[in-house]
């Protein structure tokens, strides 16, 4: 259910797989996402098996309506019955609540300032990343009064820049936004490497405390993965406070 978990000074940060949960097939079987088409009564089981796998209460986890953008929301409590925005990172100074980012491929990336007490979640896939939703998380923990040399970083399971290929056109466009995304995939065909893109912007903000999970999830049957299989399910990232 949880494939990797790390804490850092009280900072918390999760990553699951897709096992554990309550879905039927193509979503099997924790899916955590509520927009692919699986039974919403499964989604809100899976949910809260997970956030008490962690310790956490289901209630106070903040999910997002992701777009491939670069907006952030700052929250200071769960959305309740109120409409999730549109948006690809929030930000939170309030201590107990989960920040929760879903992905089946794209790059899940937690921060925490656990000195300032501030914890983000972002979904960086190709767009967001040219589009900067990483750096825009942390210029907003920053006015929370976070620092980036003491922010702790953890991206987890995504496509590897071996896999993911793309036209040369678009990893053109892409590397002249970031090189360091300019990829090559273990067949010789262009790829982009989203990753490797955002641990690059990390580095250039000041942010230098930074681990990358081992898992490409078009490679790993453990893991969703949207190029893989199209309809499927969701993992999560969380991340949060003490």
């Amino acid at each position: 259910m949880i494939g990797r978990r790390d804490t850092v000074s009280g900072a918390h940060f999760a990553f699951t797989d897709r096992w554990g949960g309550v879905s039927a097939v193509p979503y099997e079987k924790l899916n955590l996402g509520g927009a692919v088409g699986d039974d919403a009564d499964a989604v809100r089981t899976n949910r809260e098996l997970a956030a008490k796998s962690l310790g956490i209460d289901p209630a106070r986890v903040v999910w997002m309506n992701q777009v491939h953008g670069a907006e952030v929301a700052v929250v200071s409590e769960a959305w309740g019955n109120r409409p999730v925005p549109e948006v690809d990172a929030v930000v939170t100074a309030e201590r107990g609540l989960a920040l929760a980012v879903l992905t089946a491929d794209c790059t899940p990336v937690l921060l925490a300032d656990p000195v300032a007490g501030v914890v983000a979640a972002a979904h960086a896939g190709r767009p967001g990343m040219i589009a900067g939703v990483v750096p825009a998380a942390v210029r907003a923990m920053a006015e929370l009064g976070a620092e980036p040399g003491r922010i702790v970083a953890r991206t987890g399971p995504a496509v590897c820049g071996r896999c993911y290929e793309v036209p040369d056109a678009m990893r053109a466009d892409v590397a002249a936004v970031e090189p360091a995304a300019y990829a090559e995939t273990s067949w010789g065909t262009p790829a982009v490497d989203v990753t490797a893109g955002v641990h690059a912007q990390l580095d250039r903000l000041g942010v230098h405390d930074r681990e990358q999970s081992p898992v490409c999830t078009l490679e790993s049957d453990d893991h969703f993965s949207y190029r893989r299989e199209r309809t499927t399910g969701r993992l999560a990232g969380y991340v949060w406070l003490d």
